[in-house]
């Protein structure tokens, strides 16, 4: 995978993460340092599943090496599908949470980080080294910050990109992420 695939990845997966973090700038009592806070918490755990799903997803490559981009494919496309279904029917009035607890911020960070555990899975048969697959997380962790403040900050401003479309532009990059990888396997064997 390329620098360039690693950050689409990147911003792809962060989708979630910026969606509560614009909702939760919105909340008067986030403050910039809870805001940072609540970033790299988002950022950790994004940068964390990855590497998890990928020793999963790596222990079982030479089981399933024919059918590996089918995996990938099918996983991307799955979170993205769910991504996309539900940003369209929650209702963002029916997420309200409190953020200013630490128990509510780690379930939130795991709760946005599940599809990159599952991409994590995929990474399994696509990357093949340690140190490919911690220069992807960290890449997904700084891409996965950045957007998780800029959220933020954005949500206080209140005028910026609805968390709804931001979700369904995550599902959307990561269908073509995944559909880049089925054609590019099945273009080149």
């Amino acid at each position: 995978m390329t620098f360039i695939e690693l950050i689409i990845i990147g911003i792809g997966l962060s989708m979630d993460s910026l969606a509560v973090s614009l909702t939760s700038g919105t909340i008067r009592c986030v403050t910039h340092r809870k805001g940072l806070k609540i970033a790299l918490f988002f950022a950790f755990f994004q940068a964390l599943m990855p590497f998890i799903g990928w020793l999963i997803g790596s222990s079982f490559k030479s089981l399933i090496e024919q059918i590996d981009h089918w995996i990938a494919f099918s996983l991307l496309f799955i979170i993205g599908l769910k991504m996309i279904i539900e940003a369209v029917k929650i209702n963002p009035e029916d997420r309200k949470f409190d953020i200013n607890s630490n128990y509510v911020i780690i379930m939130l960070s795991i709760a946005t980080t599940i599809d990159a555990f599952v991409v994590g899975i995929g990474f399994g048969f696509l990357i093949d080294s340690y140190q490919k697959i911690l220069i992807a997380a960290l890449i997904i962790g700084v891409v996965t910050f950045i957007f998780s403040f800029g959220g933020i900050c954005l949500g206080k401003l209140n005028r910026f990109i609805k968390p709804r479309l931001a979700e369904i532009i995550g599902g959307i990059v990561l269908i073509a992420i995944g559909f880049k990888i089925l054609v590019e396997h099945i273009y080149t064997h």
